[in-house]
């Protein structure tokens, strides 16, 4: 029997089907005790009788059976029945016995999922926690974006106001700006009519003077051509001759015609002081070597330099809004003065002739003249609707020329602060150089255009390959010299159009503003380079002659050549600046 039971439980199959049979007939004896219990007491009376009935039955049933047969015959089938009694008893133990095997097999596996039971009901309970703690936050995630979209279509409306005000601030700036051009114009146009009738009435007045007779009795030292010997007597009996003797003529005319004399000669002396070439020229510039002095010469980074044409004086001017004069003293830049005046940024300066004054361009529309004398501007000249670009000198005549982001290139009188010429040009103007009658400007569109001063109107076009950032003449003006965004420098000879180009390995133009200069004598060009070099070509072999790098550390906004060919300089976007020479 227990080696049936070992049996049994090494057979995984038979325990699956016992297990399946015991399932319905647990069911069924289920059933059944339930039914018992149910109707026991209603019949147990007759199952009483009739349990009764039938033992008398069945004993009167044996005892005839008794009595009939033989006595060997019943005892050999008591015997057989007591051996199928003795086996099926034997049956029915290992039955028992697996059964309760397989109870306990259920219990255990019943106790097992209980536990389990136990556990997902814990875990469900905290998953039910937490998704309530997260509904929670979800719906405080969800005021707080209803609060953060109420803001922001708050914010919407004040952007749409704001931005609809500061449309009708640029409008009525537009408007406050015409209407000061249309007073700037006016007032031309009245100080003109006052010229005019200025004129009107001193050729009256000449005209009147001339019809009265004076006799003038001059003396032997006196010459028509030179006034500087004219002296009045020092007493009424000095021997010596009167100058002026009138008999028909009174003072006060006199007087009109002597003052009339000398401002006629101030007139002339001016002219000739505007006209007269500054004092020192360069023979043969030098091929710079080496580095003499290398400084911070702004806050911030510098856009242009310019040496003047005496003495070795040189102006920087930054983004710090800033114009700074220095020195150039044994071989060392030291500071002279600050000249100051601007709003923004400068971009551009120039020196007129004589060395006494500096004009710059600057990021607030306009232009700013100083004497270097006084750090304080004297002229201020507004009217382009953008930043100014370039501003030059025009030579033999007290003007200037900017150009200008708003493509335009305005003519101004110094005399009058006032604009006399504009013209209307067609692209982005990056630079403009000067010539006696005529202006020559460059353009973002990759065109060089010359401009007739006198009419206003463009007389030839250059094509070039890329941008063109800056422009420089050759002190000969016959040479043109453009910096282009293609990496090169292209130069243009203004008598037969035949064009040289310039490049180099590793040099690379690194703004829209990089400049590109002649040396003082023409013979070389020299720009610089985003890597922070400067690179240097001989105009007659288009070789290159010098290659400085390693003292800037960003790209190389603008250089200048000295007068006298001994210094360049060159200023960078990190605000250094290095003075440059073969000393």
């Amino acid at each position: 029997m227990m080696m049936s039971g070992s049996v049994l439980m090494r057979d995984p199959g038979r325990m699956k089907k016992m297990k399946e049979e015991d399932v319905w007939k647990n069911h069924v004896v289920k059933q059944l005790r339930s039914r018992d219990k149910h109707q026991h007491a209603k019949f147990q009376d007759l199952v009483r009788f009739y349990t009764r009935l039938l033992e008398k039955t069945s004993f009167t049933k044996g005892f005839l059976c008794t009595t009939k047969s033989a006595a060997g015959d019943s005892l050999s089938s008591l015997a057989s029945q007591n051996a199928k009694l003795n086996k099926t008893t034997g049956e029915l133990v290992m039955q028992v016995v697996e059964f309760q095997q397989l109870r306990k097999v259920r219990d255990k596996i019943l106790e097992e999922q209980q536990v389990s039971l136990s556990v997902y009901q814990s875990c469900v309970s905290s998953l039910e926690r937490e998704r309530g703690s997260l509904q929670v936050q979800v719906c405080e995630v969800q005021e707080d974006n209803q609060a953060l979209k109420m803001t922001y279509d708050l914010l919407l409306e004040r952007h749409r106001e704001l931005d609809q005000a500061y449309r009708r601030q640029q409008d009525v700036g537009h408007d406050v700006l015409e209407e000061l051009i249309a007073s700037k114009e006016q007032a031309a146009a009245r100080l003109n009519r006052y010229n005019q009738m200025r004129d009107v009435r001193l050729q009256r007045d000449l005209e009147k003077a001339a019809s009265n007779h004076i006799t003038l009795e001059i003396s032997g030292s006196f010459s028509s051509g030179s006034c500087s010997s004219v002296s009045a007597p020092s007493s009424p009996s000095s021997e010596k001759p009167r100058l002026f003797r009138s008999s028909s003529a009174p003072p006060s005319r006199l007087l009109t015609s002597l003052k009339e004399l000398f401002d006629r000669k101030r007139k002339v002396s001016n002219q000739e002081e505007e006209n007269c070439c500054p004092i020192g020229f360069c023979l043969a510039a030098r091929v710079p070597t080496r580095a003499l002095h290398v400084l911070d010469a702004h806050e911030q980074g510098i856009n242009a330099v310019r040496f003047s044409s005496i003495n070795n004086v040189l102006a920087t001017g930054g983004t710090d809004c800033l114009i700074k004069l220095w020195d150039v003293h044994s071989g060392s830049l030291k500071h002279r003065a600050t000249l100051d005046g601007n709003t923004e940024g400068i971009t551009s300066i120039e020196f007129n002739h004589l060395g006494t004054k500096v004009i710059a361009g600057s990021y607030d529309k306009s232009a700013l003249l100083w004497c270097l004398n006084d750090s304080h501007p004297k002229v201020c000249l507004t009217g382009h609707n953008r930043k100014v670009t370039s501003v030059r000198f025009r030579p033999g005549v007290h003007q200037v020329v900017t150009a200008s982001a708003d493509r335009t290139l305005k003519t101004w009188d110094l005399h009058r602060a006032a604009c006399v010429h504009t013209v209307e040009v067609l692209s982005y103007c990056s630079d403009v150089v000067c010539s006696v009658n005529s202006l020559i400007s460059g353009h973002y569109d990759g065109k060089i255009r010359m401009w007739d001063s006198r009419m206003c109107s463009c007389t030839q076009e250059v094509c070039v390959q890329e941008k063109v950032t800056s422009l420089d003449i050759c002190p000969y003006q016959r040479q043109l010299l453009s910096c282009c965004r293609d990496d090169s420098l292209q130069l243009l000879d203004l008598r037969t159009n035949g064009t040289l180009s310039f490049r180099a390995d590793g040099f690379k133009c690194g703004s829209d503003s990089t400049k590109a200069i002649f040396s003082p004598d023409g013979c070389y060009v020299a720009a610089g380079s985003a890597d922070g070099a400067v690179y240097i070509w001989n105009v007659t072999s288009g070789n290159l002659e010098a290659h400085l790098p390693d003292k800037h550390s960003s790209s190389i906004s603008s250089l200048s050549w000295s007068l006298s060919g001994e210094f360049v300089v060159s200023v960078d976007k990190s605000r250094r600046a290095v003075l440059w020479s073969d000393l």
